[in-house]
């Protein structure tokens, strides 16, 4: 549960992201030849759908690597959803939920060094 208006708005984007991007998601879903493949082909459609994809796998990768190390740096406890959560659900929702994750940590003084 956030406890700051911090975390309450980490959590709020979180589920904004969820309700956002799966939204689109059952609706391709619907899409008659819908498939993984085409699925990935839509984010090349056209240079400016290229562009946003190219810039989110790049931003979620950068995502990945950072929370991993910021993770061990604050001894949380479990990482292994941060990866889990980005590829099946959404870079939407994982970045804040790690970014909330991370704010409770340091409100409980773990700073690992």
């Amino acid at each position: 549960m956030p406890t700051t208006p911090l975390q309450f708005t980490y959590a709020a984007l979180a589920l904004a992201g969820l309700i956002g991007t799966w939204g689109f998601n059952f609706a391709f879903i619907q899409t008659p030849g819908a498939d993984a493949l085409s699925f990935v082909a839509g984010g090349f459609a056209n240079p400016a759908a290229s562009s946003l994809t190219v810039d989110l796998v790049t931003a979620g990768t950068v995502f990945l690597l950072w929370s991993f190390v910021e993770a061990r740096r604050l001894r949380l406890r479990s990482w292994w959803w941060v990866p889990a959560v980005t590829l099946a659900v959404a870079f939407a929702v994982a970045f804040p939920l790690f970014l909330l994750q991370r704010d409770r940590a340091l409100g409980a003084g773990r700073t690992g060094g």
